[in-house]
């Protein structure tokens, strides 16, 4: 099968097409024809050498953290209700032996898959899973009660935009930071305060409430400088730790604030938390937005133009079928008053030399 690897670690150049054995269902697993992968900044990571994730002998590294296609092989012996040829979804692991999504074929645990959302092509399915689960797990630690004040930073990316409109599937008050391009993105997600993002954004929240916030989902992993936003006895959920996380820490810990840590793959296998985002996606509640597809071998373009900033929704890899059948037309399912923009779905996914 084709993957998209890297043989040494660096900038997006060192993205490749490689071959890889084709894996198969083993009891309790099942495999999914991967049709799309999204692109997410922990890929960049992987692909620069910032994470433990190292190559082993002469194997690729292959980065992906979400998947989306069919299942066409289920393992022997599997107790599941997903069948073959179901449309489903799925966060992968890329620390596992096998690697990451970026592949043709992936072949996991049959838990850890749940169907797709009614009417999402496979580019929109494959942006929920990672980047919604974060959020929800953000918010699971931050168990707030029902009508609870949250502000979110970052809220016109991914992990963000989840954040705020689960807080609000929740039951919560929401204030978000936006650029002014992205305030009326923002606002549409379900935000009830919308402020403008960058320096100051803390006293800018707090000229929404007085007393300070209940609890900040940091997806713009800004840190300490939000601090002063967050009433006494209030919380933090940050998606990633800064140069100084004793400092952090301590700053927190000096104004009464508790810290906790988004980790998504404490909900690997979880198919109860990805089911329930499936749900609400189906309820129209989520809002799954495409920035753009690729063909594998355009995937150093995508990293490219994750690492230039700017993006709104996801950067999606499609795999064309077996000969080189065109990809899936995205459904258009964008955020509510944002329309997606205009990409490549359509295009053929050319099968690499």
């Amino acid at each position: 099968m084709k993957a998209i690897g890297l043989l040494r670690h660096g900038g997006p150049e060192v993205l490749e097409v490689v071959e890889r054995p084709t894996p198969h269902a083993g009891p309790g697993e099942v495999r999914i024809r991967v049709r799309a992968a999204a692109v997410n900044p922990a890929d960049t990571l992987i692909r620069a050498g910032a994470t433990p994730i190292r190559q082993r002998g002469t194997e690729p590294v292959i980065p992906g953290l979400d998947v989306a296609g069919t299942i066409d092989q289920i393992g022997p012996g599997t107790d599941t209700r997903l069948a073959v040829g179901d449309r489903v979804m799925a966060m992968v692991n890329p620390t596992r032996p096998a690697g990451g999504g970026y592949a043709e074929w992936v072949v996991l645990p049959e838990s850890w898959v749940v169907p797709a959302p009614a009417g999402a092509s496979h580019a929109e399915a494959t942006t929920l899973p990672m980047n919604g689960l974060t959020a929800l797990h953000a918010l699971d630690q931050l168990r707030l009660p029902q009508g609870s004040t949250l502000a979110v930073t970052g809220a016109a990316g991914a992990v963000g935009g989840y954040a705020v409109q689960l807080a609000r599937a929740a039951g919560h008050r929401v204030l978000a930071d936006a650029a002014p391009r992205d305030a009326d993105l923002v606002a549409s997600l379900g935000a009830d305060g919308v402020v403008a993002r960058g320096p100051g954004v803390a006293d800018r929240f707090r000229a929404l409430t007085p007393d300070g916030v209940d609890a900040v989902v940091d997806a713009a992993v800004i840190g300490a400088p939000l601090l002063t936003a967050i009433r006494r006895g209030g919380s933090l959920a940050y998606v990633r730790g800064g140069p100084d996380h004793a400092a952090f820490e301590r700053a927190a810990a000096a104004r009464g604030v508790a810290l906790v840590y988004a980790y998504v793959h404490d909900y690997d296998g979880r198919r109860d938390k990805l089911d329930l985002l499936r749900r609400l996606a189906d309820e129209g509640r989520l809002s799954l937005r495409v920035a753009d597809t690729f063909p594998p071998e355009h995937a150093a373009q995508a990293h490219r133009l994750l690492a230039a900033g700017g993006v709104r929704g996801r950067l999606v890899t499609q795999f064309s079928e077996p000969g080189g059948d065109p990809v899936e037309e995205v459904s258009g399912r964008a955020a509510p008053g944002r329309p997606r923009a205009a990409g490549r779905a359509g295009r053929p996914a050319s099968p690499p030399a």
